[in-house]
C-alpha cells in the first residue's frame, strides 16, 4: 500500500479544512479529498493526521477489535479487507457481541431498517461497553455523517473513500461529545476502484469486481453514497482469485453495486472477466451476485452454459412488473425485455435457478399497478423472490412522487409477493425432485449436512460426516421439506 497526502484549504469556505490523498493498493490508485470537521471547531488544531506506516502502527498492547456488517455482499467483502489490515497490524478481530477496544460498523443506506439497525446497534455497543471506540463507515456515513455524529454516541464517522484507512484513526483522542468525522468532498470525484474480498466462511468468499453505479434510479441512494460506476483492473481480480483458492475457499461470489456494467480498459468487460477467471488453477464455484436484465447478454448465458465453474444461477431484479412504474423509477428496460431475458436463460439453462428483487409500494402504485406486477410474475418461471418495502430516502427523485403509498397497503403486497415466492420457490425445487446435483456443505448440526446446488437450491442431507463441510458432493434430491430438499449422497 502506498499512500500520498496533503492538507488544502477549500476556497469556496477558508474555514474548511480539507485533505488530499492517493491511495494505492494492488497497483491500484485512487485519487479522492474530504471534508474534516470536529465538533464546529475546524483547523490543524483539531486534527492531526500521522503518516501512514504500518510498522508505527503495530501493538505495543494487545487491542482488541470487532466489526458489524449491514446490508449487502459488497459491504461484507470490505469489511472483510479493512478487518485484514487491524489484524496484519497486531489487533485481535473478536465477535461483536464481545467487549473489545474498537468496535466498526459497517453502514448501508438502501432502507430506513438499515437506519434504524444501525443506531439500535450503536446503543446496544455502548451498554456493553462504554469506555470503547465505535468507528462508522459505509454508505450511511457517507450520505449523512453529521446526523450520526450529532445523535449517536460514536468516535469517528468516515466516509466513502476514507474507509479503507480507518486504521490511521483509531489512535485519534475523540470521544462522543468530539467524533472525528471525515466525509468525502464528492462522490462524482471518486476515482478508481479499492479491491476487496471476504475470507472467514471457508465455504464462500465475496470479490469485488466493481463499485458505484450511473444508473439514476429515482428510489436508490447508492449512487450518492458510492459514486459512479468503475472496476478493477482483471490483472488483480485473478490474483485475489488466487489468493483465495489458495485458503481453501470453494466458492467465489463476485459483488458489485452494478456487476453487469463491469468495464476495464478496452473491451475488458463482464464476459472477458468471467474467461478469465474460469481458468484460474483450482477455482471451482463462480457466482455471480446480480444482473441488470439488459446487462445479461445471450454471450454471458451461453458462456455459462459451458462453464465447469461458472454456476446456473441468475438474480436478476425487476423491481416491478408494471411498464408505469418501471418508467417512474426510471428502470433501463420494459417488461418485454424482462420476459424475452428469463425465456432466453431457460432455453439455454433450463434448470438455472432464477432471483428476482421487486419493490412494493413505489408511489404512483395503485392496485392496478400491483396486480400487473403480481401477474407478470405469475406468468414468468423463476425461483425465488427478494421482496422490498418501498422507502422513502431523502435526496432521491421519488421521496417528492405524488400518489403515496399507505404502510398498510405496502405491507399486505409484501405478504403477497412472498407468498407467490414462497409457492414458486416449492414448485423449482420440486422439479428437481430425483435429480442429482453438485452441493457444496456448508455446515453440520445434529447429525445433517446443509448446503447450496449450483442453481441455487438449499440441500441437507442426513450424515455424522462433519468433514463434508467445505466440501462438494454429488447428492441424489428426495422430497421438498421444512423449506429445502433433503438428499443422499452419491459420490464425494
Amino acid at each position: 500500500m502506498i499512500y500520498q497526502n496533503s492538507f488544502i484549504r477549500n476556497k469556496s469556505n477558508r474555514n474548511r479544512l480539507c485533505y488530499q490523498a492517493k491511495l494505492e493498493i494492488y497497483g491500484c490508485t485512487a485519487s479522492f479529498t474530504f471534508r474534516i470537521f470536529q465538533a464546529g471547531r475546524i483547523g490543524k488544531s483539531t486534527f492531526s493526521h500521522p503518516r501512514v506506516n504500518y510498522n508505527s502502527t503495530m501493538l505495543k498492547n494487545e487491542q482488541k477489535v470487532a466489526f458489524h456488517t449491514i446490508g449487502c455482499k459488497l459491504n461484507y467483502a470490505e469489511t472483510s479487507s479493512i478487518s485484514r489490515q487491524f489484524e496484519s497490524a497486531g489487533y485481535v478481530k473478536t465477535d461483536f457481541h464481545e467487549v473489545a477496544d474498537l468496535y466498526v460498523i459497517n453502514t448501508c443506506s438502501v432502507t430506513e431498517n438499515a437506519d434504524r439497525d444501525f443506531r439500535k446497534l450503536v446503543n446496544r455497543t455502548k451498554r456493553l461497553s462504554p469506555q470503547s471506540k465505535i468507528a462508522v463507515i459505509g454508505c450511511y456515513a457517507q450520505l449523512k455523517p453529521d446526523l450520526i455524529a450529532e445523535t449517536t454516541a460514536v468516535d469517528v464517522v468516515l466516509g466513502a473513500r476514507e474507509k479503507f484507512n480507518l486504521i490511521q484513526y483509531v489512535n485519534f483522542e475523540s470521544n462522543p461529545q468530539s467524533p472525528l468525522v471525515i466525509q468525502d468532498v464528492n462522490v462524482e470525484e471518486l476515482h478508481g476502484c479499492i479491491p476487496s474480498y471476504s475470507v472467514g466462511d471457508r465455504t464462500r468468499s465475496f470479490l469485488k469486481i466493481q463499485d458505484g453505479c450511473d444508473y439514476p434510479c429515482t428510489y436508490c441512494t447508492i449512487p450518492l453514497a458510492r459514486g459512479r460506476s468503475r472496476s478493477i483492473d482483471p490483472d488483480i481480480l485473478v490474483q485475489q482469485t488466487q489468493e483465495i483458492v489458495s485458503q481453501g475457499v470453494r466458492e467465489i461470489v463476485l459483488t458489485g453495486v452494478n456487476v453487469g456494467d463491469y468495464h476495464f480498459g478496452d473491451g475488458q468487460d463482464l464476459l472477458h472477466l468471467l474467461q478469465r477467471l474460469d481458468v484460474v488453477e483450482g477455482i471451482e464455484r463462480i457466482r455471480i451476485s446480480s444482473i441488470e436484465p439488459n446487462l445479461l447478454t445471450n454471450e454471458i448465458l451461453e458462456f455459462v452454459a459451458g462453464s465447469t465453474s461458472v454456476l446456473p444461477h441468475f438474480h436478476i431484479p425487476l423491481q416491478s412488473g408494471s411498464d408505469k412504474i418501471l418508467g417512474l423509477m426510471k428502470r433501463r428496460y420494459k417488461t418485454d425485455l424482462y420476459r424475452e431475458r428469463i425465456h432466453s436463460v431457460r432455453k439455454v439453462l433450463p434448470e438455472a435457478g432464477i432471483g428476482i428483487d421487486v419493490i412494493v409500494g413505489f408511489p404512483g402504485e395503485d392496485q392496478a399497478e400491483f396486480e400487473r406486477t403480481r401477474h407478470f410474475l405469475e406468468s414468468i418461471d423463476f425461483s425465488y423472490l427478494h421482496v422490498f418495502t418501498y422507502s422513502e430516502r431523502p435526496n432521491t427523485e421519488s421521496i417528492n412522487f405524488p400518489g403515496k403509498v399507505s404502510m398498510i397497503d405496502r405491507k399486505m403486497r409484501n405478504r403477497a409477493l412472498t407468498d407467490l415466492s414462497d409457492n414458486k420457490n416449492q414448485a423449482f425445487a420440486r422439479r428437481q425432485m430425483g435429480t442429482l446435483q453438485n452441493v457444496l456443505f456448508e455446515s453440520w448440526e445434529s447429525g445433517s449436512l446443509s448446503g447450496m446446488s449450483e442453481n441455487y437450491l438449499k440441500i441437507r442431507v442426513q450424515s455424522e460426516n462433519q468433514d463434508l463441510v467445505n466440501q462438494i458432493a454429488q447428492v441424489e434430491l428426495g422430497i421438498f421439506t421444512d423449506e429445502c430438499l433433503q438428499g443422499t449422497i452419491i459420490t464425494k
